[in-house]
C-alpha cells in the first residue's frame, strides 16, 4: 500500500476538533487500511461490524462504547445504523473525551443517517482511490488505465488488474448494493452502469437513457443516485450566469474511477483504450478527478452554453474564478472559443490540462497545464495567477 500522509493529516485534524469523524468512500478504496494506520499512532480500539465477534461484543453498545477511551474506530457502520444514536448519546455526555471514527460505503442512507443523528457533532473526510498526489507521476498512464482503487493499481499485471475490476463490478452489484438496503435488479443496474460508461463526460439526459433501457425517467434517476451515493459516479453540476446565452442546466456525468470505466467499456490495456472512441472522454474524467483531488475545493462546477462552448471545470478559489479545460493532446490548441469563455465568465485564469510534459503560458489569462504538475497544482496556481 502506498503511503497516504495527506489523508492521515486530515484525520488527525478532524478527530482533534470533532467528537465523531466519518471516513466515507467507495468500497475497496483503502478506508480500513488508512483507519488502521491512523489508529496505530494513538490509543485506540478497532471494531469491525462485519465481524460476528465484534457485533456480539456490541450487544449492549452504550455500555461497551462508553467504557472505551482514546479513539474508537467502527468499520462498516452501515451494518449497524442503530449505533449512530448511541454515539450521539455518548458524545453529548459532559465528561466525554472519547473520539469516534466511523467508516462506511458512502450510501445516501448512511450520509443521511449520520447527518440526522449526529448533526453538529460529525466531520466528514472523503477518501478516494490513489491519485497523482500519491503515486509516482511518471506512472500516470498506468493510473489512468487501471484506476486508483488500490488492488487494481497495485496488481502484478494489466490482466490481473482487469480481472480484479471485473470481480469488483460483480460483487458491488450482487452484494454491496443489497447490503445497503437498496433493492435493484442486478442485470438492470449492470446494464445502466455500462450505458453510463458510454455516456461518461456528457450531460445527463434521463429521457434518452430511459428509452434505451425501456424505463421511465424516475427509474434511471434512481439508478444514477445510487451510483452517485456510493461514489461510483460524479455529477458535476452546471454553473449559471446572468448571460444572454441559453445555458446548459443538466449535470455532467463522470465515472469517478477510470479503471472501472475501462472495465465496463472493455478496454483493459492502454493500447485498447487509445483506439477506443471514448478515449478523449476518459482522459477528461481522469484529469477532472486529479484536479479536484489536488485542490479539494468545497464546490466545483462545469459551464456550458448551447452553441456557445463549454468549460469542463469551474472552481471558485479565494475570490478568484479558475477554469480548467481538459484536452487529450500533448500540444493543445487554444481556441477563440476559450478566449470568449474567459471573457464571458470573467475567469481569472484558464488552465488547459494536457498529457504533455511541459506547462507554459499562452496568454496572461490562459496556460497549458501538464499532468506532471497536477500533484503541485495549488502552488502552480499561486505562481501562475499571482505573477
Amino acid at each position: 500500500m502506498l503511503p497516504r500522509a495527506d489523508y492521515l493529516e486530515q484525520l488527525a485534524r478532524a478527530t482533534a476538533r470533532s467528537p465523531v469523524t466519518a471516513l466515507l468512500g467507495p468500497r475497496q478504496c483503502g478506508k480500513t487500511t488508512l483507519a488502521r494506520a491512523f489508529a496505530d499512532t494513538r490509543e485506540s480500539n478497532f471494531l469491525d461490524l462485519e465481524s460476528e465477534v465484534d457485533l456480539r461484543r456490541l450487544a449492549n453498545p452504550e455500555m461497551v462504547l462508553g467504557s472505551l477511551a482514546g479513539l474508537v474506530v467502527l468499520d462498516e457502520i452501515q451494518r449497524a445504523p442503530h449505533l449512530l444514536n448511541v454515539l450521539r448519546v455518548l458524545v453529548d455526555r459532559p465528561d466525554a473525551d472519547t473520539r469516534f471514527l466511523i467508516l462506511g460505503s458512502a450510501s445516501p442512507d448512511l450520509v443521511r443517517g449520520v447527518s440526522e443523528s449526529l448533526a453538529g457533532r460529525v466531520e466528514f473526510v472523503e477518501l478516494a482511490g490513489f491519485g497523482l498526489c500519491e503515486t509516482d507521476v511518471e506512472n500516470w498512464r498506468e493510473l489512468w488505465v487501471r484506476g486508483g482503487l488500490p488492488r487494481s493499481y497495485l496488481a502484478a499485471s494489466d490482466d490481473d488488474s482487469l480481472a480484479w475490476r471485473d470481480g469488483f463490478v460483480r460483487t458491488f452489484l450482487e452484494r454491496d448494493i443489497p447490503q445497503l438496503g437498496i433493492s435493484i435488479p442486478v442485470p438492470a443496474m449492470r446494464r445502466f452502469w455500462t450505458m453510463l460508461a458510454h455516456w461518461h463526460g456528457q450531460t445527463w439526459n434521463a429521457s434518452e437513457l430511459g428509452r434505451s433501457m425501456s424505463a421511465n425517467d424516475k427509474t434511471v434517476r434512481r439508478y444514477l443516485d445510487v451510483l452517485t451515493g456510493t461514489y461510483m459516479v460524479r455529477q458535476l453540476q452546471p454553473w449559471f450566469e446572468n448571460l444572454a446565452k441559453r445555458q446548459v442546466k443538466a449535470p455532467k456525468i463522470y465515472l469517478r474511477d477510470t479503471g472501472l470505466l475501462h472495465a465496463l467499456l472493455g478496454t483493459g490495456t492502454e493500447e485498447a483504450l487509445l483506439s477506443h472512441p471514448r478515449v478523449g472522454a476518459s482522459w477528461e474524467g481522469f484529469a477532472v478527478e486529479q484536479v479536484l483531488a489536488a485542490l479539494r475545493p468545497p464546490q466545483a462546477w462545469f459551464w456550458g452554453a448551447h452553441g456557445g462552448g463549454e468549460i469542463d471545470l469551474l472552481i471558485p478559489d479565494n475570490g478568484r474564478r479558475l477554469g480548467f479545460e481538459m484536452k487529450f493532446n500533448e500540444a493543445p490548441e487554444v481556441t477563440r472559443v476559450m478566449y470568449n469563455i474567459v471573457d464571458t465568465l470573467r475567469l481569472d485564469h484558464l488552465f488547459v490540462v494536457s498529457p504533455g510534459r511541459d506547462s507554459y503560458p499562452v496568454d496572461p489569462r490562459i496556460s497549458v497545464l501538464s499532468v506532471f504538475d497536477c500533484p503541485d497544482l495549488d502552488q502552480h496556481i499561486q505562481d501562475t495567477v499571482n505573477e
